[in-house]
């Protein structure tokens, strides 16, 4: 029954879409959001508003499998209501329903579908504005930097949330956070939760002024977990650090430049025949870099960025020697940052990237790159973005070069309300998909529609 509900809301609401998109096409004043109506006749420390996303996906060579094909549609609605009876006291709830529409694959559930729950709920105490400190306690997204290791992973249907404490410090020339938190699991047709045992701390820093046009990000992750496999077999407690530090600026001449590092240090311990005691069982090492350049044309009007990156992320060489060498990328969004068929995943990876971006029209956005992987360690695994292996010959015959991709995608706000997303992705398997998998090349298309209400 919700999950009809659901669909019958989702339906009204691409009504409403069509409506408002067709006002737009006929060039008639731009509507103005469904709620503002509502809000008006609302306390002023009362505000709803909402959001849903459509989008049309079609695929060929899932998997890397010959006559792997899918066509569906995804669609999301949230509802945002919050609460500011002061300036230093703020809640926020958000709703959200995530419905699948003619998808092969069974049964519908996350990443695809996630009937009815409560993806934000938390109360936050500070000012928003000056050196103020904030204090923000419940369901919430966390994000950091370019979320590579952290983030909401938004672009998935059901996307991420977390149980979690988060304090920070504000200032005009530098930010930090630290917080504590549990990442939520989607369980359709029941109350998304948190697992007890499975916990990320950390803490984060943002300097604007240390160095003359740029961002210096340091930071620190630990991350707790139970039950993880060691390579002896055993279960066992995972407990490691990931330290890093993020670096973003400008340079003359129309230069930009960012970097990411990583490395992880930690252990996998089991406990011991008596259970009163810890036993070391694994020894985590592992790194993960990011490093990107870009120069901006002054002309023509649209500005055309090219750049030019590589991503590199440890594999592990020996699943047996008690070494866990595989960069773990913790709870990343991680779309479109090894290519936009979300294929590749950030471990035992070397990723060449280069491409333009360009603004046709003053609203208009448009990029194409091309991407190409190699296996750090042929011994190892290739992974997906989600950190699931894709493919293993671990005795290295397979090959090193994974294969390459090309990408194009762009975005237009019809209006303030209303953003398009087209994009379209290709994959040509190289040495190593050939030999580990059936080879067939993979395609992504999408259509995506926002609107804002």
């Amino acid at each position: 029954m919700y999950r009809a509900i659901g669909r019958f809301v989702h339906t009204l609401l691409l009504i409403c879409f069509c409506a408002s998109a067709l006002t737009a096409q006929q060039a008639q004043p731009a509507p103005k959001r469904v709620t503002d109506s509502i809000n008006t006749e609302l306390p002023r420390w009362v505000r709803l508003n909402g959001e849903y996303r459509m989008r049309i996906e079609g695929i060929n060579g899932g998997a890397f499998k010959l006559d792997s094909n899918d066509a569906y549609s995804l669609s999301r609605v949230r509802l945002n209501l919050t609460f500011a009876p002061s300036s230093w006291m703020r809640m926020a709830f958000q709703g959200q329903d995530a419905q699948v529409i003619g998808r092969n694959a069974k049964p519908d559930a996350a990443p695809f579908e996630d009937t009815f729950d409560l993806r934000q709920a938390y109360v936050e105490f500070g000012k928003r504005e000056g050196n103020a400190f904030e204090l923000r306690v419940g369901r919430q997204e966390l994000v950091f930097g370019e979320q590579r290791l952290v983030g909401h992973v938004s672009w998935l249907n059901t996307a991420r949330s977390f149980d979690a404490i988060r304090a920070a410090y504000r200032h005009k020339d530098f930010r930090i956070d630290a917080f504590a938190a549990s990442v939520v699991n989607i369980r359709e047709a029941e109350f998304n939760k948190r697992t007890d045992g499975n916990n990320l701390h950390g803490a984060y820093g943002s300097f604007t002024t240390l160095v003359p046009k740029a961002t210096i990000e340091p930071y620190v992750f630990w991350r707790l977990s139970r039950g993880v496999r060691s390579e002896a077999g055993t279960l066992a407690k995972l407990d490691f650090k990931t330290v890093g530090v993020r670096w973003v600026g400008k340079l003359p001449g129309s230069l930009d430049y960012g970097v990411e590092m990583a490395t992880q240090v930690g252990s996998l311990r089991s406990a011991s025949p008596t259970g009163r005691s810890l036993e070391e069982s694994d020894d985590v090492q592992a790194w993960g870099g990011h490093w990107v350049t870009g120069y901006t044309f002054a002309k023509p009007a649209s500005k055309p960025r090219l750049f030019a990156e590589y991503n590199f992320a440890t594999g592990d060489a020996d699943p047996t020697d008690q070494k866990r060498e595989g960069f773990d990328q913790l709870y990343p969004t991680p779309h479109d940052k090894t290519g936009l068929a979300d294929q590749i995943g950030w471990k035992n990876i070397h990723h060449l990237r280069g491409g333009l971006e360009l603004k046709p029209t003053s609203k208009l956005l448009m990029s194409g790159s091309y991407h190409s992987w190699w296996l750090a360690n042929t011994h190892d695994a290739l992974y997906a973005i989600s950190g699931a292996l894709v493919a293993r010959v671990a005795n290295g015959s397979a090959g090193r070069h994974v294969g390459q991709e090309i990408d194009v995608q762009a975005a237009y706000p019809l209006t303030p309300q209303i953003q398009i997303a087209p994009g379209f992705s290709h994959i040509f398997p190289g040495t190593f998909l050939n030999n580990a998998t059936p080879g067939k090349a993979y395609n992504l298309g999408y259509l995506m529609f926002t609107y804002q209400f």
